[in-house]
């Protein structure tokens, strides 16, 4: 074994960082074993120097993340203080001075991917992010490695468990979404400004980096249709276990028919309670995965926190440092597919819409015809009436995102319908 300690510098100490800390040092002699050499923490930038790091040696703490990214001496160096910048800024300079990066900041991958897979290639450096996605479920390397040479179609999965957690409640308990989300908030699940969560901007991120993965196409944030659970009702639940499904947040990336062109996009669904990823329960996350030669995989497992976000990053700590022992470097980006990603118009699903209609002869009629007229196949119609007004409930055959949205603008135009209530894709069929 090498005696010279790899040295690690760590940018952000809250409560993965902390983690991070932690495991190297009560690990360090079973990681050095792996490794081949010891690892040594060298440095940790925060923000608030005065606050006591159990476990941590306080003259290792600065505030110049800059600097300690400058000092050439470092080899690998873990980003855990998330957003844009001043991240991206610190990652490109520690490939310029000589340091390898492992990160699990998703929202500045989601964006600045490429930039970075490139800046990483030019400095002959790794790029490794296991934790930017699904926490502790090993997903990121076996999608670019174990599964390099099979052919993804789609990607399919819970990758938020604050959404999860709500959903599941509402679920069971008949909750409504305001009372979830404020258990959810008690248990720390949630964060005081939950927006990030409930409305898809992180598993939209997590589709990006994904999708990206998979298809081997560059997919920025901005390409994933995104759409929140805010407005998911108990009566949504009610509709959905009548027709035995139930409702999960979803990130979905699928590969078209054709195979030319890909979509990526997150928002609610109804799916089958007999499909995997109904079962899934609490905060917990789970991927779905289909290929050609695999078939049908599911990554299953914590997707948040501090000890198993900490637990991908230090596999990622592992390989990285084994890679620069070789002087070698892992996967970089893999783009050469180059698909375009088609707008969310051309996505074909089913839907369940809910609407609230007149309770007269010939409204069933009017509606059906809209649907015709749109191009749009009815499965089936549950029609409810009391005191002149009516719920009425259509279910779908596949059809694409454009008709569906077509026809749900003509049908706010019928002076029979008083509103749409609530429009669900159903997936997972």
């Amino acid at each position: 074994m090498r005696t010279r300690p790899l040295k690690v510098a760590l940018l952000g100490c809250g409560v993965v960082g902390s983690e991070v800390a932690r495991i190297m040092t009560t690990h360090a002699d079973d990681l050095a074993a792996r490794i081949g050499a010891p690892v040594e923490l060298a440095g940790v930038a925060v923000r608030r120097p005065g606050k006591v790091r159990e476990g941590i040696d306080p003259s290792l703490v600065t505030t110049d993340a800059t600097a300690l990214v400058k000092r050439g001496d470092i080899d690998v160096v873990v980003e855990v203080i998330g957003g844009i910048e001043p991240a991206r800024t610190l990652i490109t300079t520690a490939f310029e001075h000589g340091a390898s990066v492992v990160s699990a900041n998703k929202a500045l991958l989601a964006q600045d991917g490429a930039a970075l897979h490139a800046a990483a290639e030019q400095h002959g450096r790794d790029l490794y992010y296991e934790a930017a996605v699904a926490g502790a479920i090993p997903l990121i390397r076996p999608l670019r490695e174990s599964l390099a040479g099979d052919k993804v179609n789609r990607v399919l999965g819970i990758v938020n468990g604050t959404t999860n957690f709500i959903l599941d409640k509402m679920d069971s308990t008949g909750a409504g979404y305001q009372e979830a989300l404020d258990e959810a908030t008690a248990l720390g699940y949630a964060e005081a400004d939950p927006t990030a969560d409930v409305e898809g901007f992180d598993a939209a991120a997590k589709a990006a980096i994904l999708a990206g993965i998979a298809f081997h196409t560059r997919v920025r944030l901005d390409d994933v249709y995104r759409e929140g659970m805010s407005e998911v009702t108990a009566s949504d639940f009610r509709s959905a276990r009548e027709m035995g499904c139930t409702i999960k947040l979803l990130a979905i990336c699928e590969r078209a028919a054709d195979g030319a062109s890909v979509t990526a996009r997150v928002h609610p669904a109804m799916i089958p309670l007999a499909h995997p990823l109904a079962s899934v329960r609490g905060a917990y996350n789970a991927v779905f995965v289909e290929s050609d030669a695999s078939g049908q995989l599911m990554f299953y497992g914590p997707g948040a926190g501090g000890s198993p976000t900490a637990s991908a990053v230090l596999g990622d700590l592992v390989a990285v440092c084994r890679n620069r022992l070789n002087g070698a470097t892992g996967p970089g980006e893999s783009a050469y597919a180059a698909l375009p990603v088609s707008p969310m118009g051309e996505v074909v699903t089913r839907y369940h819409i809910s609407l609230d209609v007149a309770d007269k002869p010939g409204v069933l009629a009017q509606v059906a015809t809209v649907f015709a007229e749109h191009g749009v196949s009815i499965d089936t119609v549950r029609q409810q009436g009391k005191d002149g007004e009516a719920s009425l409930v259509v279910v779908t055959h596949r059809a694409s995102d454009a008709s569906l949205t077509g026809t749900v603008e003509a049908l706010r135009k019928l002076d029979t319908v008083r509103g749409v209530a609530s429009i669900m894709r159903v997936e997972g069929e």
